[in-house]
């Protein structure tokens, strides 16, 4: 425990009220580093969360209990200018440099002796980010949050050069904290019955793999579009993809519109032990987002020893991923380049 510290920590994320889930379980941890921790989480009505939960003896996690989202900066605001003044918060942290950073700005200017950290986990410096309405207003906020906070974590170095060329943060304001993936156990983890894909799939000579939210921003057309071509020279390929989303049934059409519904399998979101030895046995990880904070996937896949073909994106080139570019063409030639 660092005595004296005290933390007040801006979040969203509702999966704080759930007894066993991992987000609760990892913040008792984290609050060890501190004398008390207290978490606001936006949330709507006195039936979407708990008021209050104990987290850990020293930490307490509280509902905005918010009318609606439109209130749930004013609601935080007013929350924790009680909890900063009655309860003596040295550090405040906020989850995004969006709206919880918001709440931390108007801390900020009331408390300026109390540390503000901002956490970013998105890649807002990729030029897609910007793709939606939603992005564009984001990524203002966050041009406007970031220079004014003491501290800045984020989650890959490629986030850090944007904050340092572009917005001129200082080096030094700038933590890079990756997300913590169990490399260790994914290493050692054992192929289990059934999830073996090419006993599963043995119609398939090679196997690509893909493992994520099927929304936009994760772009698996073009890796359909891409697939179509790497079928053309390699007839026995095939390319699976595990993941739930809004985009699922639109993927599934343009699959049968490509003469690929043989070639191209979609499962639901697999557990993580089906997960480790998906990768183990697949020939490729196929990444194909418009832009990613980190990737925990990426890490998770090198971990299990298999290649990987990637758009330029969170730590793709780190951990030494075939970079290819957005577009059909690029993305086949990197996947046949080593498959083929």
């Amino acid at each position: 425990m660092t005595t004296g510290k005290r933390l007040l920590m801006i979040s969203t994320d509702r999966k704080m009220f759930e007894e066993n889930s991992t987000v609760r379980a990892r913040q008792a941890i984290y609050a060890k580093d501190f004398e008390e921790v207290h978490i606001i989480i936006f949330a709507k009505g006195k039936h979407e969360t708990q008021k209050e939960i104990v987290v850990a003896p020293n930490c307490w996690a509280y509902s905005t209990q918010s009318f609606s989202a439109l209130m749930y900066s004013m609601d935080a605001i007013r929350f924790a200018k009680f909890i900063v003044s009655k309860r003596g918060i040295t550090d405040i942290t906020c989850q995004d440099p969006f709206q919880t950073a918001s709440v931390g700005a108007a801390l900020k200017r009331q408390f300026p002796h109390v540390h503000l950290e901002l956490q970013v986990h998105t890649d807002i410096g990729s030029p897609h980010f910007t793709y939606t309405l939603g992005n564009k207003i984001r990524k203002t906020l966050a041009l406007s949050y970031l220079p004014k906070a003491d501290h800045v974590r984020v989650v890959s170095n490629k986030i850090k050069s944007y904050l340092i060329d572009v917005l001129k943060i200082a080096d030094a304001k700038i933590e890079v904290r990756p997300i913590v993936v169990d490399i260790g156990t994914i290493k050692n983890a054992p192929i289990i019955p059934g999830a073996d894909l090419h006993k599963k799939y043995s119609q398939f000579e090679k196997i690509i793999l893909m493992a994520s939210r099927i929304e936009p921003e994760k772009n698996t057309k073009l890796a359909i579009d891409a697939f179509k071509k790497v079928v053309e020279k390699m007839p026995k390929a095939g390319l699976v993809i595990v993941g739930e989303g809004s985009e699922g049934s639109k993927l599934k059409v343009q699959s049968e519109n490509l003469s690929l519904k043989n070639s191209v399998i979609f499962e639901s979101w697999a557990d993580q032990s089906t997960l480790y030895s998906y990768y183990k046995t697949a020939n490729v990880f196929l990444v194909t987002s418009l832009f990613e904070g980190y990737g925990m996937t990426l890490v998770e896949a090198h971990a299990a020893g298999c290649k990987i073909v990637s758009t330029d994106v969170g730590v793709a080139r780190e951990i030494g991923a075939t970079i290819v570019l957005d577009t059909p063409q690029s993305v086949s030639e990197g996947i046949i380049g080593i498959i083929g």
